[in-house]
């Protein structure tokens, strides 16, 4: 039986998904990933009191690690109702359309995005509609901060890891493997669009910081 949470169908495969996701690292070693990255991209230098929220938060690991660096303002929205209840922390956590921010205009400092823009069903209007909203929630000079997957030589060597006999032998590379087989039609079509992706986030935002390396996109943007 599908089930439906703001529209969207919650069918096996996204609970599949999900499961994946939750085996691929522990809540401790995401949150670790997540404060180093932070720190990569200039966290440290952000005011502490700034309104940060976190765009396709899942289970929130992106916010314990904003509290852990000390950010006092911080907020949450995802469209999985079930990832988002397994938040418990003292961040605000809200079941969600990222393409349709519940917050008013120019009301958040920094919006973080950690691996939710490649799940898009549409990626060119929902993208933009994405890109279009966070510019409107921001204030001046806010920042737009994203981290996605991106085709280097190093996520094609995970890929060829990943549908070889190595993911008999690690839960990890099946984890993966088992989120790249449910979300293939999303994920492909973002790889395969690095053009796109790019003159959309440059149009929208100001670029501070560009880079791409370990399979990630990791951007940086501020708002004009």
């Amino acid at each position: 039986m599908w089930t439906f949470i703001l529209g969207k169908a919650v069918t096996p495969s996204s609970l599949r998904w999900e499961d994946a996701y939750r085996r691929f690292e522990t809540p401790e070693e995401e949150v670790a990933k997540f404060i180093k990255r932070l720190r990569e991209l200039g966290a440290e230098m952000w005011p502490r009191s700034a309104r940060v929220a976190e765009l396709f938060c899942g289970r929130g690991n992106g916010l314990h690690a904003l509290a852990k660096l000390e950010f006092t303002d911080i907020e949450g929205i995802d469209l999985s109702l079930r990832l988002v209840a397994l938040y418990e922390g003292r961040g605000q956590v809200k079941v969600g359309d990222c393409r349709f921010l519940p917050w008013p205009d120019s009301s958040k400092d920094v919006l973080i995005v950690q691996g939710g823009l490649h799940h898009l069903l549409d990626l060119e209007h929902d993208l933009v509609r994405v890109l279009s909203e966070a510019r409107r929630v921001l204030a001046d000079g806010g920042r737009f901060v994203a981290v996605e997957p991106w085709l280097t030589p190093f996520l094609q060597v995970v890929h060829a890891a990943s549908f070889s006999p190595l993911r008999r032998i690690s839960g990890k590379i099946d984890a993966f493997a088992t989120m790249v087989e449910h979300e293939r039609e999303t994920y492909e079509r973002w790889l395969t669009a690095p053009g796109l992706i790019r003159s959309l986030l440059t149009e929208y935002f100001r670029v501070a910081h560009f880079s791409f390396s370990c399979g990630k996109m990791c951007f940086v943007g501020v708002r004009r």
